[in-house]
């Protein structure tokens, strides 16, 4: 059959991999998993079936392709990516360089500890100007053709943005990548359907991007 990916159904726990298989026209199908609602936010959903399918590091978002059987989404992206020729070849992306994503997700599931907002928002601008920097001209964050690192940074700039609407406003190369990035024929396709659900970011537990 088609490959399986499993995944909550937060846009900020699936990463890339939902427009990733989108471009290159695969067929897939999606396992959504839901939680409860508070105040115990069930997950029995997941926890019934996570150690009974084989993976060999449990956790959502996975992807079953037959034998291949992988978690953790840069791995899923890496996946999909060595499947359709869409490894960097010209540039080598730092991996783990990303604007600071788990401070992100610890702000919005924290949003009440302020300071935290406030020291993310104070570091964002610096984190976003490096990879204005490493972008520079180039058409892809790997070089001149598409490869899986520019949905990885689309991802999570696109979070960004949605979190703080005026934080690529300095950023014209940046701003400029993201429009070309979602004019491109089947990602715009994507997101203009029933398929792409851009929130939740978060899961119900979050105190921002949960709905």
């Amino acid at each position: 059959g088609p490959p399986c990916l499993g995944l909550l159904p937060c846009s900020g726990f699936t990463p890339a991999a939902c427009p990733l298989l989108e471009y290159t026209g695969a067929n897939y199908e999606e396992k959504v998993y839901h939680f409860g609602d508070a105040p115990d936010f069930d997950k029995s959903q997941w926890l019934d079936v996570k150690f009974s399918l084989g993976l060999d590091f449990p956790n959502l978002p996975y992807l079953i392709d037959g034998d291949h059987k992988i978690t953790q989404s840069s791995a899923i992206l890496r996946y999909i990516a060595r499947q359709y020729n869409l490894c960097e070849k010209v540039r080598t992306w730092p991996q783990g360089k990303l604007p600071p994503y788990q401070l992100m997700a610890n702000v919005s599931f924290f949003l009440s500890q302020e300071v935290l907002k406030i020291e993310y928002l104070e570091q964002l601008p610096g984190q976003l100007k490096l990879f204005s920097l490493f972008l520079g001209k180039w058409t892809w964050f790997a070089g001149d053709k598409i490869t899986y690192v520019d949905f990885l940074v689309c991802d999570v700039l696109d979070q960004n943005r949605k979190f703080d609407p005026c934080c690529l406003d300095d950023f014209a190369n940046l701003k400029a990548f993201l429009d070309q990035f979602e004019g491109l024929s089947r990602i715009a396709a994507y997101l203009a359907s029933d398929r792409c659900q851009p929130y939740p970011i978060f899961a119900k537990i979050a105190c921002w991007g949960n709905k």
